[in-house]
């Protein structure tokens, strides 16, 4: 299967998934601040790889998912016509969390460097 077409096919279950989790699984474990932040299928088609990102406590919408994945990928085979629908693999996306790690590391050099110019300054003064 072309990339392009792969590309396509993760962007529309992207799309459907996170509707199908939204509107239709009735789970109060899972967290109103979830969302689907990346869908990657294979090229066999299938497995299909949801990455979830979650303000808090994950675990509880993990376990949601993980029990209603067979609803969500029987409605997934509904709304996107293909011949095989890939089994769904839910996963904790903490992209999110490494972004502001690495945020607050540099964030952390930019003071201490601007630490070091003001004590420069006020030495040569």
């Amino acid at each position: 299967m072309s990339k392009n077409r792969n590309n396509r096919l993760s962007g529309e279950m992207k799309r459907v998934i996170a509707d199908i989790i939204r509107k239709e699984v009735k789970d109060p474990r899972i967290s109103d601040l979830m969302s689907v932040t990346d869908v990657n299928v294979t090229e066999d088609l299938k497995f299909a790889k949801v990455y979830i990102s979650v303000y808090g406590d994950s675990e509880p919408t993990l376990e949601a998912l993980q029990s209603a994945k067979g609803f969500i990928r029987r409605e997934v085979g509904r709304n996107i016509k293909m011949r095989i629908t890939p089994e769904l693999i839910f996963v904790k996306d903490d992209s999110i969390e490494k972004g502001i790690y690495m945020s607050s590391l540099i964030d952390k050099v930019i003071n201490k460097e601007a630490g070091k110019r003001d004590d420069n300054e006020t030495e040569s003064e």
